[in-house]
């Protein structure tokens, strides 16, 4: 089996070969002598089949007859026919005789055709299968017979006494198989030969293949076939020219394009190219060159043509040309028009792509300036109403236009500057095209009478300039007209058409909507602009703790919810606050100013910084339940902050942030650090409480806050941002607040930031200590009268002695308040600031109400005595106990 299989791998790539033959001429070849071959080996193994029968069949009568005539005349068959029993004599004579004679059987038989013996021992005593008759006439009979052997030739002769009598018979045979043939011999000889003449014819079949091949590019006959009817149609069915000269300069090939370009005549083929009259000089010198042309204009009689020529020996082909004509006389005048209109569309595309990339009124008219500049006029300019650049509704005529881009090919044009206001006339185009809202073409500005009463002096320079045709097209967006553009030609292009009027409409078209957009978000960002410095401080306070600066920026895109505060406090003290609520546009900013309204409001109450975050976190919850049940898309997540405390008599502050970054502090020798300050969460969350860190602040330091627009940008991380603040901060602990805000702003800021930014920089002062007078009153009421002495006196070293009286009775009721309902220690301070402080402190936590006391009553105005006669009062706590402040205002103040 494995031997089968190889023979197969081994022939089933010639019958590759040959299957991928069959189409070519070769391969068919081949076939045929295959067949040939075949068909002789076949006649001559059956021609010696035919003989090799007739041989066998001779051969195996004459082997019989011989061995049976040479035993039935053997010395002793007669007297052994004669024993008692016969074949036990004759059987070893039979099978000796059988074996040296090389014959199949021997058969001794009586006359009545029983066997005395047989190859087969159980056949001996049956009866004879053949006939026996001829033989007991006498005669030698041969015949084929199936017998107990199989198919037998067998042949009968008869046993004769010295009578002459038929004694008994014999028959020897053989199988027909055993015959030794001339067809074991001679086949093998015959395919032998047969297999050589299929090896010659195979070799010469390669051999003419492979010409056959070279020569016909391996291409069967139906292909060569098809190639030459494809070749023949399309040479002669294209519209194009097609010639094939060779090296000599003679004319090889001609289709009819060619030739009813060129007007050949019918027996231009064959000749050179130089004896063709209908070839002008300028073509025959191309023709007989053989050079290389491409894309070459030549003039054939009327007609203008497109000459192509290539050399045909490139990949070792014969020496020569090939030419391709294409007539361009009408094409020429089309594509012209194909290609400016092409332009044109080049034009618009790079207009939709390169017009309205901001949110900027006057850079869109720049860009569509310098779109059409030079490839549509020679000078742009673009005039906008007034009211357009501050986002309000334009006027219904042209007056109050702005000229906001001018673009041109030359910067000396005498066309009105960039900048200047222009109100034009009626009969202008200008104002026409504005009022109706349809673009105006003007041919030719010379003869353009209402143009000239515009300005008649710079019409005149105008068009002495050489600018002489006009396209004034209106900016018209959601029906409303926001301007003008004017297009100008000069006189190195001809003057605008109407097909060119189409075109300028299509152009501010596309800035058209890109305008209005951005006067509607002028609009809105001023607007949100405006709240949200409405909201914020419009002026710092009066007070002596600290020297403030401060800068608060928009972003470009937008307003959000930054803040920043500076709230005086009772004790000469000063709150500074930073915050930034979460999210952008109007709703953050008015956010904002109901969160910087609380922490007035809180401030007024006293509050330490971390329980004036804890309130706030409670005021940022409830705004955005509010928002939540009223499904607004733009509710407040939450907001972060930062609040601080700076007390100039103990210069020491007590900060808290919710969420916010920590402040920087520039230290009198201008190192900058920024102190550890507990984080906590951003205010909206809840759940957390919120610590508060006191530091001790050298005189003369500046306290940095900013919101995360100033350090936070795309392009920097965080660590990046402090840095840079750390750097800009550094080394100038001289400068002034307002100073160090410029140079931080220069420093970290982009030139259009994408984020709010406040930034406020404290610089601390001290309290003289000359200035400060404190006292530790005994819990005693005998002790108040004391006090009250030292008072004055202090009062009196201050120039305070008109103030004398009432600071008295003042200093009378807090303190008897302090030792009658407060408890150890108590302590009494007195401030000379902007205002006279009285504080009185003690270890109670409960505060005294203002009340209205009857007539009745023993007591109860004490309070209402120091209201009357101080600016304010109140009650601040501390971790000790309370502190009872009031303020007088000093004299001249």
């Amino acid at each position: 089996m494995e031997d089968r299989f190889a023979r197969v791998r081994h022939v089933s790539p010639l019958w590759s070969l040959v299957r991928k033959n069959t189409r070519s001429v070769a391969g068919q070849i081949f076939l045929l002598q295959v067949a040939l071959v075949v068909l002789l080996v076949a006649f001559a193994v059956f021609s010696l089949v035919l003989q090799s029968q007739r041989h066998t069949n001779a051969e195996a009568k004459r082997r019989s007859i011989a061995v049976a005539q040479t035993f039935a005349h053997s010395p002793g068959v007669l007297s052994a026919l004669q024993a008692p029993d016969p074949a036990k004599v004759l059987q070893p004579l039979t099978e000796a005789g059988r074996k040296s004679a090389g014959v199949d059987f021997v058969v001794v038989m009586d006359t009545k055709g029983i066997r005395y013996t047989h190859p087969l021992p159980d056949r001996i005593g049956k009866r004879f299968v053949g006939k026996i008759e001829p033989s007991l006439a006498g005669k030698v009979y041969t015949e084929s017979v199936h017998g107990p052997l199989g198919e037998e030739v067998q042949a009968t002769v008869p046993i004769r006494n010295t009578q002459g009598h038929v004694m008994a018979l014999v028959s020897a045979g053989l199988k027909v198989k055993n015959v030794t043939s001339l067809v074991d011999r001679q086949i093998p000889i015959i395919l032998t030969a047969g297999a050589g003449a299929l090896g010659a014819a195979t070799a010469a079949t390669v051999m003419v293949g492979r010409r056959l091949r070279r020569q016909t590019h391996s291409l069967a006959p139906n292909e060569m076939t098809r190639m030459y009817e494809h070749h023949d149609a399309v040479l002669h069915s294209v519209r194009e020219g097609v010639l094939i000269v060779n090296d000599e300069g003679r004319l090889l090939l001609v289709n009819d394009e060619a030739r009813r370009l060129l007007e050949l005549p019918p027996d231009a083929e064959g000749k050179h190219v130089s004896q063709i009259p209908t070839l002008g000089p300028e073509m025959v010198s191309l023709l007989s060159s053989g050079r290389e042309a491409t894309d070459e204009v030549h003039l054939a009689g009327p007609r203008l043509l497109v000459v192509n020529q290539r050399p045909t020996d490139c990949d070792g082909g014969p020496k020569g040309t090939v030419v391709t004509l294409r007539d361009s006389t009408e094409l020429r005048a089309v594509s012209g028009k194909a290609e400016t209109t092409g332009e044109r569309l080049k034009l618009l595309y790079d207009a939709g792509l390169g017009i309205g990339t901001t949110l900027d009124a006057i850079q869109t008219a720049d860009e569509l300036a310098r779109i059409a500049v030079p490839r549509f006029a020679d000078f742009v300019t673009v005039d906008l109403a007034d009211a357009v650049l501050h986002g309000e509704e334009p006027a219904t005529t042209a007056k109050g236009m702005r000229r906001v881009a001018v673009c041109g090919i030359r910067d000396d044009q005498p066309l009105y500057e960039k900048g200047r206001l222009i109100d034009f006339l009626p009969s202008t185009p200008q104002a026409r095209g504005y009022g109706t809202g349809r673009s105006e073409l003007v041919a030719d500005l010379s003869t353009a009478t209402g143009w000239h009463l515009q300005d008649p002096e710079r019409t005149e320079q105008i068009v002495d300039y050489g600018i002489h045709s006009l396209i004034a097209a209106p900016i018209q967006a959601r029906g409303v007209v926001l301007g003008m553009v004017n297009f100008w030609r000069s006189k190195e292009h001809d003057p605008f058409d109407q097909e060119e009027l189409s075109l300028a409409e299509e152009l501010v078209a596309r800035a058209a909507v890109s305008i209005d957009n951005a006067r509607r978000y002028t609009r809105e960002h001023a607007l949100a602009v405006t709240l949200q410095r409405s909201l914020l401080p419009r002026g710092l306070p009066e007070q002596s703790a600290v020297d403030v600066g401060y800068r608060y920026l928009p972003a470009q895109s937008g307003v959000s919810g930054d803040w920043f505060d500076v709230i005086p406090l009772p004790g000469s003290r000063v709150a500074l606050v930073v915050g930034d609520v979460v999210g952008h546009g109007l709703h953050a900013a008015a956010t904002m100013g109901r969160l910087r309204t609380a922490v007035h409001n809180f401030s007024t109450l006293d509050m330490p910084p971390d329980e004036l975050l804890s309130h706030l976190d409670d005021l940022v919850g409830r705004i955005d339940q509010d928002e939540a049940c009223t499904d607004s898309p733009a509710a407040v997540v939450g907001a972060t902050c930062l609040y601080a405390i700076y007390d100039p008599a103990t210069r020491r502050c007590t900060m808290a942030r919710a969420g916010h970054l920590a402040p920087a502090l520039v230290h009198p020798d201008g190192n900058v650090t920024f102190p550890d300050l507990p984080p906590g969460p951003p205010l909206g969350l809840g759940g957390m409480p919120f610590q508060a860190a006191e530091l001790d602040i050298a005189e003369g330091s500046q306290l940095v806050l900013y919101t995360d627009g100033l350090i936070e940008d795309r392009t920097r991380d965080l660590d990046e941002g402090m840095e840079l603040l750390r750097k800009a901060l550094a080394g100038h602990p001289e400068r002034a607040p307002e100073e160090s805000c410029q140079a931080v702003l220069e420093s970290l800021l982009p030139e259009r930031p994408t984020d709010d930014v406040a930034l406020l920089i404290a610089r601390t002062h001290a309290l003289p200590p000359d200035r400060i007078a404190e006292w530790d009153v005994p819990p005693d009421p005998a002790a108040v009268a004391g006090v009250r002495a030292a008072a004055t006196d202090k009062l009196d070293e201050w120039g305070l002695s008109e103030l004398g009286f009432s600071m008295e009775l003042v200093l009378s009721e807090l303190v008897t308040n302090a030792v009658r309902y407060g408890c150890a220690p108590i302590h009494m301070r007195l401030i000379c600031d902007r205002t006279l402080i009285c504080e009185v402190a003690d270890g109670s936590s409960t505060s005294p109400h203002l009340r209205y006391a009857a007539t009745t009553d023993e007591g109860g105005r004490g309070l209402f005595l120091v209201s009357q006669l101080t600016e304010r009062w109140g009650t601040r706590y501390t971790p000790q106990g309370k502190v009872i402040w009031a303020e007088q205002a000093l004299p001249n103040h």
